[in-house]
């Protein structure tokens, strides 16, 4: 037998790792790459955003939709490649919350987390709203009632039942899901937006970017709107304790996600914005551009065939952005920052079932209140995307500030990180200040929800720091190897007198 045989056949015993990961009862290790960027990709809904969030960037920034966009684009890709400093070092379930705790200590981490948690909640709400809004418009020529309230109404009870079912399943039927539908979703439209270009025609490249009459007023507040059309890229981080080989899938997908969802953005933004600047139509007053844009160049059955896949982009996002808040959830109830119950596991199916329970109520039942006070679908979409967008931004500015202490505090800070970091701070600060102003200025309340939610999370966080700071020294709980794992691992509390 030689060394190494008898090394491994009786290794020394090696006592440094515990019985089980602090974020046991998750399905470790049991979802591949593909399976990871598709929660990401499933999050930001890239077929769905394609449209619904160009149209939502036109109505405030009409003459620099595109450019807002690429704007918008750059600023993600910075934040992603910054957030993705802190997934290839360790793998975790609690995305921004986890990041920020372990960069700048509880009481940022917390903030992080109340506002990952409104922007992935608010996110879900839209893409139910959206997924309703596209299934009775679909519905509408066979059933004219389905865009009321009723049709409304039940299409968001089905979208929330399968949901339910899915998320309480696996993350493996979820994500594979999520695939599917995404890849034919961006497929379809990516090809109907080729042939729409063709079909309009020659594009003047200085009216589509909006360079004549250029307005950085508008182009800031367009752009903390497109940024929605990214948000959600980061949330193949929470499933860093189920993925394989997590810290180098998840960095893979957070920044891919960005580029590939970016590319589909610009093509869309380009097509439509030079197709009704064609038909000589405002394309902020269109209830369907893609559809509109088909029907008018010869392609109406093509638009409906793509209102199908948006539609089922929207059911993916509510998907992927429900499954990444449950994670977060599960984290801070493995952390004591949320009662115990919250970081309950399912035996069977590996999910974070004691979230699911906490968060799917919230998450199904705002949309159907929305409604029935009386907002219109469109109105409540937007809303719940500025409010969720909101959310999202502050938490990736905390991430960005986090970033840098974080390496500095390793000894692994480099130059072009820390700018990157701390010009994405700058930036997202700025951008979100100026979409406000002009938001409210246009009398949308979507400010003063926002506010409402920073004093509410502002009182937990508070009360919760002064209950204990002592409980929170080591919140941002994170995945880790565990005995079972190590040749000789032993662990800490199998210890015997003579070890």
């Amino acid at each position: 037998m030689t060394a190494l045989e008898r090394a491994i056949a009786r290794p020394d015993p090696v006592h440094e790792f515990g019985a089980r990961s602090p974020l046991y009862g998750l399905d470790r290790r049991s979802v591949g790459f593909l399976d990871v960027l598709a929660q990401s990709v499933a999050a930001v809904a890239p077929a769905a955003a394609a449209t619904t969030v160009v149209l939502l960037v036109a109505g405030i920034s009409p003459a620099a939709t595109v450019l807002s966009i690429v704007l918008a684009g750059v600023l993600s890709l910075l934040v992603a490649r910054t957030i993705a400093q802190f997934a290839r070092r360790f793998a975790a379930a609690g995305s921004l919350y986890t990041y920020t705790a372990r960069g700048l200590g509880p009481g940022a981490g917390l903030a992080a987390g109340a506002a990952v948690l409104v922007g992935y909640g608010a996110i879900a709400m839209f893409a139910l709203l959206g997924g309703a809004y596209y299934l009775t418009f679909l519905v509408q020529p066979l059933w004219p009632a389905a865009g009321g309230p009723g049709g409304l109404a039940a299409a968001l009870a089905a979208e929330s039942a399968f949901v339910a079912v899915v998320l309480v399943r696996g993350i493996r039927l979820s994500s594979r899901i999520a695939l599917v539908v995404e890849v034919l979703s961006v497929a379809l439209i990516a090809v109907l937006l080729v042939v729409l270009l063709v079909r309009i025609g020659p594009i003047d490249p200085v009216q589509a970017l909006g360079l004549d009459g250029f307005d950085p007023a508008a182009l800031a507040a367009g752009s903390v709107i497109a940024i929605t059309a990214f948000v959600g890229f980061e949330s193949a981080s929470t499933l860093g304790v189920e993925a394989r080989s997590p810290l180098r899938t998840v960095p893979r997908a957070i920044v891919w996600t960005v580029v590939l969802s970016g590319g589909l953005y610009v093509l869309a933004a380009i097509a439509q914005v030079a197709g009704f600047d064609a038909l000589g139509a405002p394309l902020a007053d269109s209830a369907s551009p893609i559809n509109e844009l088909a029907s008018a160049y010869g392609l109406g059955g093509w638009g409906v065939v793509a209102d199908v896949g948006i539609a089922a982009s929207f059911l993916a996002c509510a998907i992927g952005s429900t499954t990444a808040l449950t994670r977060v959830l599960f984290t801070m109830g493995r952390d004591d920052v949320l009662p115990a119950p919250a970081g309950r596991a399912h035996p069977r199916f590996g999910t974070p079932i004691g979230a699911v329970a906490l968060a799917f109520p919230v998450i199904a039942g705002v949309p159907f209140l929305l409604l029935l006070g009386g907002l219109d679908v469109r109105a409540a979409m937007h809303m719940t995307i500025a409010v969720g967008g909101a959310g999202y931004i502050v938490g990736y500015i905390l991430v960005c500030v986090a970033a840098p202490v974080f390496l500095r505090r390793i000894g692994e800070l480099t130059p072009g990180t820390a700018v990157a970091a701390s010009a994405s701070a700058v930036a997202l600060t700025g951008a979100l200040v100026t979409f406000f102003a002009v938001d409210a200025a246009a009398g949308s309340p979507a400010l003063w929800i926002v506010l409402a939610l920073a004093v509410i999370a502002g009182v937990a966080v508070a009360y919760r720091l002064r209950r204990g700071r002592r409980s929170l020294a080591r919140i941002g709980s994170y995945d880790e190897p565990v005995a079972s794992q190590v040749l000789g691992g032993v662990a800490r509390d199998e210890r015997s007198g003579g070890d």
